[in-house]
């Protein structure tokens, strides 16, 4: 177990893979609304965040054929892509698991949603499920 001298991470969102973000209306009809929406570039998604409590959904729209999301549209088909967990000190951890042997898909973070600093590990890592951790910047 990664230790921080901070808070342990806590769950920010779901990400949930989808053709479209404006035909993905199921949220929608449980009475969720989209409370942001905003296109990041470094990883060719268009986004929309949904409130479900204390977390979100982040629904991922691809916005090339080559990005990442599209690329696992096409093999996986529309669905659950990652989990994204909120830390407070983003390099300190990726340091940190990375002296444990963990396999990282970023060795640093890079620009995410919301103006946040992220990073994803690899699926081998999170048992098979991608994780985004995920900084706010002050």
């Amino acid at each position: 177990m990664v230790k921080s001298a901070a808070h342990p991470p806590t769950l920010d969102h779901i990400g949930i893979a989808v053709k479209s973000i404006d035909a993905a209306g199921l949220w929608r009809d449980l009475g969720l609304t989209i409370d942001h929406v905003e296109t990041v570039e470094s990883q060719g998604v268009r986004t929309a965040f949904l409130s479900v409590g204390d977390a979100h959904l982040e629904l991922l729209e691809p916005t090339s054929p080559d990005s990442p999301v599209a690329k696992f549209i096409d093999k996986r088909g529309e669905g659950v892509h990652h989990i994204c967990l909120r830390v407070t000190n983003i390099d300190e951890q990726l340091t940190a698991l990375r002296a444990k042997g963990y396999r990282l898909i970023n060795e640093s973070p890079v620009p995410g949603a919301h103006g946040c600093r992220v990073a994803f590990l690899h699926p081998a890592a999170g048992n098979g499920v991608l994780i985004e951790l995920s900084e706010k910047v002050e």
